[in-house]
């Protein structure tokens, strides 16, 4: 599943399936770095997302203690995860437009081949509430 999503980035953003997985790798790690429900999502979903994650996470050397995770989830932390990641996408060749149709078109796949929603774009990787998502949709 982790090769069919990194060949469809690869394939709607007119990237190589290596770069595509390094900057998966890179959205990943930023996403778990927030205790995002995003990548709690894809890592139950996609088998080896998480390794992917803390790969990269280890290759960037991105902290790892409780205690920097713990900031990092603070408004200042999420800024600073938020530019770690975007100049780290620029390191392996993504200008600001890729970036931005990178995290929608991981959106389009994680709907449309597992039905989740409820992300697509950076403020959404940073703060959104799938649970929330999900029970709204599903009381309406």
């Amino acid at each position: 599943m982790l090769n069919d999503l990194t060949a469809h980035l690869a394939r709607h953003n007119g990237l190589s399936e290596d770069i595509a997985r390094k900057a998966l790798g890179l959205v990943l790690n930023a996403a778990e770095r927030q205790a995002s429900p995003f990548a709690t999502a894809v890592f139950r979903t996609i088998p080896g997302a998480r390794a992917l994650s803390a790969r990269t996470g280890s290759d960037i050397g991105a902290p790892i203690g409780e205690v920097a995770r713990m900031i990092e989830q603070t408004p200042g932390g999420k800024l600073a995860v938020a530019q770690s990641m975007i100049s780290e996408l620029h390191k392996i060749g993504l200008d600001h437009k890729a970036i931005g149709q990178l995290l929608p078109s991981i959106s389009v796949y994680m709907d449309e081949q597992h039905g989740l929603v409820g992300f697509g774009h950076l403020g959404d990787l940073i703060g959104s509430d799938l649970d929330a998502i999900a029970a709204a949709a599903a009381a309406a």
